[in-house]
């Protein structure tokens, strides 16, 4: 069996702390913007947004940095002999 290429976990943290952080920023936001009284049914919409368009750039980003990974992985392939013959 082969070893397959796996997300270096760290990196993806690091990759996606920024995104993470504004994230909870517009949730604070969300939450400060409903009107009193209103705190849940004014915001509860808005987070959910938020947290779903998180939880979809989090798992590209690590499907992305899998496939790259993998990628990475392989060596370069050779030239073939037509695009030897091209070249010279």
């Amino acid at each position: 069996m082969e070893p397959t290429a796996k997300v270096a976990r760290e990196a993806y943290i690091q990759a996606m702390r920024q995104r993470v952080e504004a994230l909870l920023g517009k949730v604070a936001d969300a939450v400060n913007d409903a009107v009193p009284g209103q705190i849940i049914t004014g915001s509860e919409e808005k987070v959910r947004d938020l947290f779903a368009d998180l939880r979809r750039e989090a798992f590209e980003q690590a499907v992305q940095m899998r496939m790259d990974a993998a990628e990475a992985a392989f060596p370069p392939s050779a030239r073939s002999r037509d695009a030897q013959e091209q070249t010279q």
